[in-house]
This record gives structure tokens, C-alpha cells and sequence, in this order.
């Protein structure tokens, strides 16, 4: 490095994305966060769940389920934790799919958690 160049310090750079030079292309593969062991847990619900769904014919009320349950799992992996408006949510939909959370265990299980 020769002594007339500019020096650069970006110092602690982690969860950042840049790029530098006329052609230069950054790409972020940035992860979720941590999820506490009771999100874990309710993570664990909604996956078993969205399988069990799978396995029912559908019809309006599993597809919007399904849908609420796809949003949380995604929230939870990506920030760590399903909010209150979330949970929230789909505890609505289960109190008005009670046939189904008797017909199947796991919707139950997953009713049992966002009791807490």
C-alpha cells in the first residue's frame, strides 16, 4: 500500500451490507434471530400443525389457518418470537375452529401454548 492512499476503518461491521468500487455488488444473507424456548416451542406447534392441516381437505377455515400459520412461522424465524397482534390471531382462529383443534391433537397442543 503505498503512503498517499487514503486509509479506511469500518470498524465493527457485522449485520451490515455495502459495497464498494464502480462495479461492486453486495448481497445480504442475514439470519433470523434467536428464538426464546418458548417461542421454540410455538414454532415446533405451528410447523406440526401446518403438517396436520396438509394431511385435511381444505376448505376457507383451514386456508386462512394455514395462512396465520405460515405468517407466524415466518415472523418467529426471521425476528426470534411471534408478537401479541400474532398470537392474538391465531388463538381467534382457533376458538372459531374448536371442531377442528378436537379433530386434531396438534391444533390443540398449539392452542395450549398461546395460552400462556
Amino acid at each position: 500500500m503505498a503512503s498517499d492512499e487514503p486509509q479506511v476503518n469500518l470498524g465493527n461491521i457485522s449485520g451490515s451490507t455495502f459495497a464498494i468500487g464502480s462495479h461492486a455488488h453486495a448481497e445480504s444473507h442475514h439470519h433470523g434471530a434467536a428464538a426464546s424456548s418458548v417461542d421454540q416451542e410455538l414454532l415446533a406447534a405451528v410447523q406440526e400443525l401446518r403438517k396436520d392441516l396438509g394431511r385435511l381437505t381444505a376448505t376457507e377455515q383451514t386456508t386462512a389457518l394455514d395462512t396465520a400459520l405460515a405468517d407466524t412461522e415466518e415472523e418467529i424465524t426471521r425476528t426470534g418470537q411471534a408478537g401479541p397482534t400474532r398470537r392474538e390471531r391465531l388463538r381467534d382462529l382457533l376458538t372459531d375452529s374448536q371442531s377442528l383443534v378436537n379433530l386434531v391433537a396438534s391444533a390443540g397442543a398449539l392452542a395450549g401454548l398461546l395460552g400462556r
